[in-house]
């Protein structure tokens, strides 16, 4: 489900889009240009003080005034993505949010190579028309695509210089703006006028990471602090936290080009300098050496498959190899893997540079003898961060306070003098989450670890002799998890109060207006632990003061979305689908995909984007976004055996290397070191997903898909029905839903296709081209001999011998047969009640990974079966 988008009426927009004037733009068609509104500041999600947060702000360009909810729609198919991705989706709330609304007087983007029309619904997205590379786009960012005036195949997507003829624009602005500013100009502008106000720290502070999403259906972007995203592509939630890996994680590209079509020779330079490359040939050396990501060598990467050296990274197709297989940093679409995860996690919790995890705390120095000390910490939503107050300093006696944030003095009756220290950690070690292994106390860039300052910091105080002032009775809520959406149903809830000098504020938590137990006064709530019922609750958290219990209180309620989304699959026709619990359709060549994901939107105001995953193989979780180039939501997910290029980019391969590729990567000799790529036939497994605005993960539906080589020939007799008996003399005859009663014969050079049917008597073909079967029954014995290209049999039953001899099955992928072996008759997910013989095929008969049952002795090839 989408976030639905407000259009104005078709009429009002049938007008010139084009040359900068009319409704759309901001004139009358009749008259002179209205200036454009000013931008408009949206918070999105605030999680507390600018200077405490990373600061994420989203601005569009090439919207015009009427399709800023198509803008907002964007931000939220954006948003979605990222909180469905780690660690975006545990420290969601050590980010705010802003969406700014910037109306463009064009729509797209200056030199987009497939520049699309904007439609009377305002929208643009791929209907098939074009208008082609332009660079007189005068929209409020001035984005444009490096030299895609010239380049099919650009994708970098910058802020650049002045429109066309800009000076005649000036009515669109107010005054004192320069209608002749630069993209970057106008960004500045934007952000020093409209945005660093709300947020309270300047533009240029380091914790302010800009996202520039630009109204085309092209796949284009950019990383740096001033990011940018398509937000009309399929991809472009996914190009966008590739661009944030870069600008905010420090990460380096893992692809192997540099340009999509070019392939370059193998890296021969030194170590690269990225923490995520290397010039290491052996893992076991990496670990003997300690060297960059030797701690998670062997392990099963995040993104697919296990953590080693894997060839080709920094834009060079060898020479260089990189941790996983695939990761986001390789190909859009797939997760971090530990080693980009590791330091993303460190940049976020570490606020980018500062190198410091934020704790608020009771002014630090001597503190009353009886008084109450407290830290506010940062609020992962998966996991509680560790809080541990000692006496005596750093080594003193740790006290048994249950993880609470406050110390009351008074019990402890501690003297003058002693020191009283605490600790919060993020348990993200080895022996917690398991994020972060490097132990290192260092925060710098490419040494974050997690007993450093990231993940680490410590307060201490000294007891005086003094006793502390009685604060006036108050119970405040002074900050608590999100509440203008549903929370998820295991995701840790809290509340902060108010703190007065000598006394805990209480917190009572009820659920469905039942009261929880709350023994140890807690601010936090874990939900899993609660094992909640399917649907939603009321969660209500209410603060007292225990020197006015029935006095003044505050009070803060959530709704909890624990009703999980689902991704409904529907799959192009099969050939047949073969018998057993789970379902599994047989193609030839490959199958289209179409997920639906979709959520019960109870407690939220309006729909919101519902994020689709699937995974191929076990090989890495991988975000669903219909096929590149094509329109959305309305097509689907391309898996074919070599996959599909687009391009200069391979998707929904089912071959090695994973479901995307360079498309040269395919054809690279077999004795290059990323040669060698082997087309995915055979039995696969496809699972897949989805996950709600709250971040609820849904549980996951799987089928298996088994992919043949070939294809079926064209047929020049079709015969449906009753028969009495069939005789295939020339050409292809086709059998489709018949029931043929005497049995049927194939003569020499003659092909026959049986779908869905059921045959008495028997099946001979003798020195036939071709012969298939696709979930039909044979009642007798069926004798295949001699066929000269192509015996294909997929879900029939045999009920009788089965003989296959003498067959040639000519190959229907060279590569395929050259690297993986070739294959005889193809005979899957069958049954065979008898004798079941093979005997001088041109290669072993093959099951392509869909077994076959047998009652009955086997003979020769198929022994092995």
């Amino acid at each position: 489900m989408r976030l639905k988008v407000a259009i104005l009426a078709a009429a009002a927009l049938a007008v010139s889009l084009l040359s900068g004037v009319g409704p759309a733009s901001g004139a009358p068609a009749d008259g002179p240009p209205t200036p454009l509104p000013e931008p408009k500041v949206h918070p999105i999600q605030v999680t507390g003080p600018a200077a405490e947060r990373l600061n994420l702000i989203i601005m569009g360009d090439g919207y015009q005034r009427d399709q800023q909810q198509l803008f907002l729609a964007d931000v939220d198919r954006n948003l979605a993505v990222m909180w469905a991705t780690e660690p975006f989706r545990t420290y969601r709330d050590y980010i705010n949010v802003y969406a700014v609304e910037i109306a463009s007087i064009d729509y797209g983007v200056r030199c987009d190579p497939d520049g699309r029309v904007r439609h009377p619904d305002g929208t643009i997205r791929d209907t098939g028309q074009r208008e082609g590379p332009i660079d007189g786009k005068n929209t409020a960012l001035r984005m444009i695509y490096q030299n895609g005036c010239n380049d099919p195949l650009s994708r970098g997507t910058v802020y650049g210089g002045a429109p066309v003829d800009c000076a005649s624009y000036a009515a669109y602005y107010p005054a004192g703006v320069n209608p002749c500013e630069t993209g970057n100009q106008a960004h500045n502008r934007i952000m020093d006028t409209y945005v660093a106000p709300v947020l309270g720290i300047p533009r240029t502070a380091q914790n302010v990471q800009t996202l520039a999403i630009f109204n085309t259906f092209t796949y284009g972007g950019i990383g740096g602090t001033n990011a940018t995203t398509s937000g009309g592509s399929p991809q472009g939630p996914l190009i966008s936290l590739h661009e944030i890996g870069h600008s905010l994680g420090t990460l380096a590209d893992e692809y192997p080009y540099s340009s999509r079509d070019v392939v370059r020779p193998c890296y021969t330079g030194g170590e690269p300098n990225s923490f995520h490359h290397t010039t290491y040939t052996d893992p076991q050396k990496m670990v003997e050496d300690q060297h960059k990501w030797w701690r998670w060598i062997g392990e099963e990467s995040l993104s697919g498959g296990t953590i080693g050296l894997h060839e080709g990274g920094g834009s060079y197709p060898c020479g260089q190899r990189r941790p996983s297989e695939h990761s986001m940093m390789r190909w859009i679409g797939f997760d971090f893997d530990q080693i980009g995860l590791e330091h993303m996690v460190a940049r976020v919790t570490g606020m980018r540079n500062s190198g410091q995890m934020n704790v608020r705390h009771t002014p630090l120095g001597t503190v009353p003898s009886d008084g109450v000390l407290w830290v506010e910490t940062g609020q992962p939503r998966y996991h509680e961060l560790q809080v541990t107050w000692r006496v005596g300093g750093p080594e003193g006696r740790v006290l048994d306070t249950h993880n609470s944030r406050d110390l009351d003095l008074a019990p402890l009756d501690l003297p003058a003098g002693t020191v009283v220290h605490v600790e919060v950690r993020d348990p993200v070690g080895p022996d917690g989450t398991d994020w972060v292994r490097n132990p290192s106390t260092g925060n710098t860039a490419t040494n974050s670890g997690y007993n450093g300052p990231r993940f680490v910091q410590t307060r201490q105080w000294t007891v005086g002799d003094t006793k502390a002032t009685p604060s006036p009775a108050a119970a405040t809520v002074t900050g608590h998890t999100l509440n203008t959406q549903p929370v998820a149903g295991d995701e840790v809830v809290y509340v902060r109060t108010n703190h007065p000098d000598d006394r805990i504020p209480d917190v009572a938590w009820s659920l469905d207006g039942n009261p929880l137990p709350n023994p140890y006064n807690s601010r936090n709530l874990d939900l899993a632990a609660l094992k909640l019922s399917p649907g939603t609750h009321k969660l209500a958290a209410t603060v007292t003061d225990p020197a006015d219990p029935g006095g003044v209180s505050d009070r803060v309620e959530w709704t909890v979305d624990n009703a999980l989304p689902t991704a409904p699959r529907r799959l192009s026709e099969p050939l047949t689908r073969l018998a057993g619990g789970t379902d599994h359709p047989v193609y030839f060549n490959g199958w289209d995909m179409w997920l639906d994901p979709q959520d019960d939107h109870t407690g939220y105001d309006e729909e919101r984007y519902v994020v689709g995953q699937l995974r191929l193989d076990k090989d890495g979780w991988y975000n669903y976004f219909g096929f590149p180039e094509q329109p959305m939501p309305s097509s689907p997910f391309q898996f074919r055996h070599s996959g599909t290029d687009v391009k200069a980019l391979t998707y929904g391969n089912l071959g090695t290397g994973g479901l995307s590729k360079a498309a040269f990567e395919q054809t690279l000799p077999d004795d290059h070191p990323g040669g060698g790529f082997v087309p995915g036939f055979g039995t696969h497994l496809v699972e897949h997903r989805a996950i709600d605005a709250a971040g609820n993960v849904g549980r996951s539906s799987s089928y298996q898909a088994t992919v043949l080589p070939g294809s079926s020939p064209e047929c020049t007799t079709t015969l449906t029905g009753r028969q009495s008996r069939v005789v295939a003399t020339e050409g292809v005859t086709c059998l489709t839903g018949a029931q043929v009663a005497g049995g049927v014969t194939v003569r020499a050079g003659a092909s026959l296709v049986v779908r869905d049917s059921a045959i008495n008597g028997g099946v001979t073909a003798t020195g036939a081209q071709a012969v298939q079967m696709f979930g039909t029954t044979v009642n007798g014995p069926a004798r295949i001999t001699g066929t000269t290209r192509d015996v294909t049999i997929a879900g029939a039953t045999v009920n009788g011998p089965l003989t296959l001899s003498q067959n040639v099955q000519v190959s229907a992928n060279e590569r395929y047969s050259r690297l993986a072996g070739a294959y005889g008759p193809v005979l899957v997910g069958s049954r065979v009640n008898g004798p079941l013989a093979c005997a001088g095929n041109s290669a072993p008969v093959k099951d392509f990974g869909a077994p076959n049952t047998v009652n009955g002795p086997r003979g020769g090839d198929c022994v092995a079966l």
